[in-house]
């Protein structure tokens, strides 16, 4: 009977090191997913979500579910082209299409990141001024300074670290600001998965799609993936890697479901039920204060201002790897290519940002921007990830090849209809 105990307890602790290992194990592999996250609650994402929530209520909200399911399918897939090939997107495209084809594809994609690095930086920005009064443009050039210090200074790594952090302190803010407010959770979580369009949101639901499922993201997660370079082990290790990235990237996306939700539902409890509808961050600061205390408007402040910051070094790595990847070339910040992309985007960004007379409404059609690009790199995508010649025996199956082409066709669709919307709804 002793035998019998000592036996038992011997094979619960090794049952239990073993669990504590996989658990560790897992660990080890969040990272990636969270740089993509970034990306998707970044100040763009604060003014399409603050648009959608204080026009129409939580009646938006399965926008955000939809367009994240839809990313954690995108995501996951464009983790597997980097992980099985140990080439990101921008390579992949530049090995296997023809010269002219990945050209325009790629440029397009800068174009894309150009859009997105503007939004990161104007919200940045629109943060100082909030914060210390610090006029937009001259926070613009502030913000900008510092992203480029950090990014060409910093590893795939420490830059991992920082953005872990940012995540958890937005996060942390908006749970803070939630509990100030009160909401309607029922009708929440009925608008969370019941689509509903209401007259004139065709523009914010495009808005929150372009800022949710965003082009260069797709670029990011392939990159920070392949440097891994996980495809040059043997097949038992690569095996391992695709089933922990899965739970790296649906961890990751949930995290940027529950923060992006959290901004419609602040927004539609405080200034949709007021009447309020917010065309202005700096709008939505100052009104914040009556309704909720000055505490929750530094901290909603402070949470822009890192949103801003850590999706702007995202943006600008993503750039980088799209352009060394015209050049057959891994993103290396040390590189002159890697180096140039991330002065095209932010520099560029930056710039146009000095042209806009309307900073709110720059961010809400920057995010529109994305989404008529994202087409063109979900179809790329695909095709890439479903050739044999890419894959090998990892190709898609026919039934993961006709989601993705679905997903492909439906953001199609609806930028189609986001054309027509720009001569209803806005007015340039």
């Amino acid at each position: 009977m002793k035998n019998l105990f000592k036996r038992l307890k011997q094979e619960y602790k090794t049952i239990n090191r073993r669990q504590k290992s996989s658990a560790f194990e897992l660990l080890k592999y969040i990272g990636p997913g969270l740089l993509v996250t970034v990306g998707f609650i970044d100040p763009g994402n604060w003014a399409s979500n603050f648009a959608a929530g204080s026009e129409f209520g939580y009646a938006l909200l399965w926008v955000v579910t939809l367009s994240t399911i839809m990313l954690i399918i995108l995501q996951h897939n464009v983790a597997h082209l980097g992980i099985v090939t140990g080439l990101c997107l921008s390579e992949a495209a530049n090995k296997y299409l023809p010269r002219t084809g990945s050209r325009i594809v790629l440029w397009s994609a800068m174009g894309a990141s150009v859009s997105t690095s503007l939004a990161e930086i104007l919200g940045g920005a629109i943060a100082l001024n909030m914060l210390f009064d610090v006029p937009i443009k001259i926070g613009a050039v502030l913000v900008t300074v510092f992203v480029f210090f950090m990014t060409f200074s910093n590893s795939y790594r420490k830059i991992e670290r920082y953005i872990i952090a940012f995540v958890s302190l937005i996060g942390l803010s908006f749970i803070y600001e939630l509990f100030l407010v009160d909401i309607e959770w029922g009708e929440a979580a009925r608008s969370w998965v019941v689509p509903s369009v209401p007259q004139g949101s065709m523009l914010i639901i495009m808005s929150v799609l372009g800022a949710v499922v965003m082009p260069h993201n797709l670029f990011l997660h392939s990159e920070i993936i392949q440097s891994r370079q996980w495809n040059l082990q043997d097949e038992k290790v690569m095996e391992k890697q695709l089933k922990y990235e899965f739970f790296d990237t649906f961890f990751s996306m949930l995290i940027g479901w529950a923060i992006n939700s959290a901004m419609i539902l602040l927004a539609a409890s405080t200034f949709f039920k007021q009447g309020m509808v917010v065309d202005d961050l700096q709008q939505a600061h100052s009104l914040l204060e009556p309704l909720l205390g000055s505490n929750a408007v530094i901290i909603f402040a402070v949470a822009l201002l890192f949103a801003g910051v850590s999706s702007s070094m995202t943006s600008g790595i993503a750039a980088g790897s799209i352009f060394a990847g015209m050049y057959n070339e891994p993103y290396n910040v040390k590189d002159i290519h890697s180096r140039t992309g991330i002065a095209i985007s932010l520099g560029i960004g930056l710039c146009i940002i000095f042209l806009i007379g309307d900073p709110f409404k720059g961010l809400i059609i920057s995010q529109a921007v994305l989404s008529m690009q994202l087409p063109v790199t979900v179809f790329l995508q695909v095709r890439l990830t479903s050739s044999k010649e890419v894959m090998g025996k990892y190709a898609n199956t026919p039934f993961t090849k006709f989601l993705l082409y679905g997903i492909a066709t439906v953001v199609t669709f609806l930028n189609v209809l986001l054309l027509a919307s720009f001569f209803v709804d806005i007015k340039l």
